[in-house]
């Protein structure tokens, strides 16, 4: 007899007792679990068929009734070992994100989940670590809790879990930074107060919302003057021992082609007339040759502008800020993901919110000289 349960769970029954349960997985496929000796066992493998799967705990059961029942092996893999594999099989990574992640599972998420069984890992675990985590590092704790997820999400898949233990709501989100924007008028301090080799950087991040990565990865054949445009098909990053790895834009929407405002065209031409004809030459070279470390720049370059002009802001505002003005042009939330290279609009809605408020604090400004006395001495309107 069976019981059919809500999303696709069905407990297999024997008389009155009930013994494990089948779900139907995204992929069609079935999976098997039951509860022995005060834990979950999941079937190794999924199956093909909801009869298939029955058998199998068929099966098991037959064997605990006979006491014959003994733990199969792959019940006993370890997080550490499992998360090991995981990891060695997410070929699709960039080097920068797999070193990350390694940091972050050998740094707070091995400590506690590494010698537990993948099975044994439950929610009230999770939550645990999680309040810890947030307490000591909450920058860090959204990135942790996602990659998390991901492992145990697949094991889930891969039948070592019936269910994810990972279902905190919220645990994922980053909370996000109160930061000042900064306005025109701070883009042309700096640009002013900058190494001149790097002013043209300055416009490109402030103006088009070039990222450092893309600027430092950025070649001169990728720039058009004659239709003012700037074409994004590579980014830099730096590894873990300092060497630069260049490849395509984490998304395809990084790939992008940019207008660049006929204002800032000439200090643009100027640059490349001064660093030659050469079509793949980097626009942004290091002094030395090569690209661009982010951390001489910061040193070197960066903090002495901001120390000139007694701004406090990260280079990768001037994104922001080109992101910002745009939205308070009139740019749409399409507009802006294409001009920033964003595969969602969840960040571009970030920019139109503060272009909102810029509004309305203008609003306000226009509300005083609305009702401002008159020539006559009466307020208009009343």
């Amino acid at each position: 007899m069976r019981d059919t349960c809500a999303i696709c769970r069905y407990h297999v029954r024997v008389g009155r007792r009930a013994f494990g349960n089948l779900r139907k997985l995204p992929s069609g496929r079935w999976q098997a679990s039951y509860w022995h000796e005060g834990r979950r066992h999941v079937a190794p493998e999924t199956f093909g068929t909801k009869t298939d799967a029955q058998a199998w705990l068929s099966t098991q059961q037959a064997d605990i009734v006979r006491g014959s029942w003994t733990e199969r092996p792959t019940a006993k893999i370890t997080f550490a070992d499992y998360s090991a594999s995981w990891l060695a099989r997410q070929a699709h990574l960039r080097p920068r994100t797999e070193e990350l992640y390694s940091f972050l599972l050998r740094r707070h998420v091995l400590p506690t989940f590494g010698p537990l069984y993948v099975s044994a890992v439950t929610t009230k675990d999770v939550v645990d670590w999680h309040r810890k985590l947030v307490a000591t590092v909450p920058g860090t704790a959204p990135k942790c809790f996602r990659l998390l997820r991901q492992v145990l999400g697949a094991a889930v898949d891969e039948g070592f879990l019936a269910k994810s233990p990972a279902v905190i709501k919220g645990a994922s989100q980053e909370a996000r930074r109160d930061e000042a924007i900064p306005t025109a008028d701070d883009l042309r301090r700096l640009a002013e107060a900058v190494d001149p080799r790097y002013r043209a950087m300055v416009w490109l991040a402030g103006a088009c919302g070039l990222r450092f990565g893309e600027l430092a990865a950025l070649r001169r054949d990728r720039v058009d003057l004659g239709h003012r445009e700037v074409r994004v098909t590579e980014t830099v990053t730096e590894l873990a021992g300092g060497e630069p790895f260049v490849g395509p834009p984490k998304t395809e929407a990084g790939r992008r082609t940019v207008a660049i405002p006929s204002a800032i065209a000439p200090l643009i031409e100027e640059h490349l007339a001064n660093i030659g004809p050469e079509g793949d030459a980097l626009v942004f070279p290091a002094p030395e040759g090569g690209h661009l470390r982010r951390q001489n720049f910061r040193k070197r370059v960066w903090q002495p502008a901001l120390k000139m002009t007694g701004l406090s802001f990260r280079f990768h505002d001037l994104r922001h800020a080109a992101m910002t003005i745009a939205a308070a042009s009139g740019a749409t939330v399409a507009d802006l993901m294409a001009r920033a290279g964003h595969a969602s609009p969840r960040a571009a809605l970030i920019y139109q919110h503060a272009s909102r408020q810029r509004d309305h604090l203008i609003a306000d400004a226009m509300n005083e000289l609305i009702c401002a006395p008159s020539n006559t001495g009466d307020p208009v309107p009343s």
